[in-house]
């Protein structure tokens, strides 16, 4: 086929030799199939800003790290320069996030580096040699179901471990091959200690595939894995070899608000009263 615009420099350079077809074309990238001597690859393209429709994308950003002093001045200012550099922060993320997440055993696609806002990474193809189906194209049975959102919740807690939550996770963001599950989409990625919505985005991550595996193996909605992975990582006991049962105990106690009040009280008077016996010891006897 036509070698896409994007792709040409990266043809030019001998990073890629062929570009066989089209993929996909999603709400931030299109993705070819591409061949790099005898490898097949995947090429993501990324959108400029004006093209994308992800949705809240400064929400995703929050917390994220700008080494150079500089750029993250003019990304703040949010000048033509700053905003070029925004863009490429936010080309760059994924492949980030692709190594952090692959040293820490997160099953994802192999990344082979992003140049011009062109992610090469590892295609992944399913039993039968082809490109591996999405999930929310596949057909489970109520067992496959299962160890497969096992699976997701481990990886899912895998991630946070690494410090990162997907942002996005859903039946649309997976990949089946012969091994199971394989997470893919992470431009979006965020980093959980530094951004405020860390948790509810978790939170949404676990509950879309949950409902999702739920469709084949109703039971899976008692589940409570979010607040188990949460909890565990606010206490700092979160661990890649911990065990998830799904299973969180709400903490049902009700603080007594008048006791509380009437503690500060007592605090405010006891200071209060030391206050005015040091002032009385420091004057002057008559």
């Amino acid at each position: 086929m036509k070698i896409p615009k994007r792709i040409q420099p990266l043809v030019e350079d001998g990073l890629v030799d062929e570009v066989l077809r089209s993929l996909m074309s999603g709400k931030e990238a299109a993705v070819y199939v591409v061949r790099c001597g005898d490898q097949i690859r995947c090429a993501k393209v990324y959108k400029e800003a004006n093209q994308r429709s992800f949705k809240k994308a400064a929400q995703y950003r929050e917390g994220r790290k700008v080494r150079n002093s500089r750029r993250a001045r003019a990304m703040e200012k949010g000048s033509k320069f700053g905003r070029s550099q925004q863009e490429s922060s936010w080309q760059n993320a994924e492949v980030e996030a692709l190594y952090r997440l692959s040293s820490a055993g997160v099953r994802v696609p192999q990344p082979y580096g992003c140049v011009e806002g062109v992610l090469l990474m590892e295609l992944i193809t399913g039993d039968d040699g082809s490109e591996a189906p999405r999930l929310n194209d596949v057909i489970l049975t109520p067992e496959q179901a299962r160890e497969d959102h096992a699976f997701i919740m481990h990886n899912v807690m895998l991630m946070l471990c690494a410090g990162l939550v997907h942002g996005d996770l859903s039946e649309f963001n997976v990949l089946l091959d012969e091994y199971g599950p394989v997470i893919i989409d992470l431009p979006q990625a965020v980093e959980a200690a530094a951004n405020n919505n860390a948790q509810q985005m978790l939170t949404r991550d676990v509950d879309n595939m949950t409902a999702y595996y739920a469709q084949f193996a109703p039971e899976l909605k008692n589940t409570r894995y979010a607040r188990e992975i949460w909890s565990l990582y606010e206490a700092g006991d979160l661990h890649p070899d911990h065990e998830l049962t799904g299973l969180y105990q709400d903490d049902d106690h009700i603080s007594d608000v008048d006791s509380v009040l009437e503690e500060i009280k007592a605090i405010m008077e006891q200071e209060q009263d030391r206050q005015r016996r040091l002032k009385e010891a420091a004057e002057p006897e008559s």
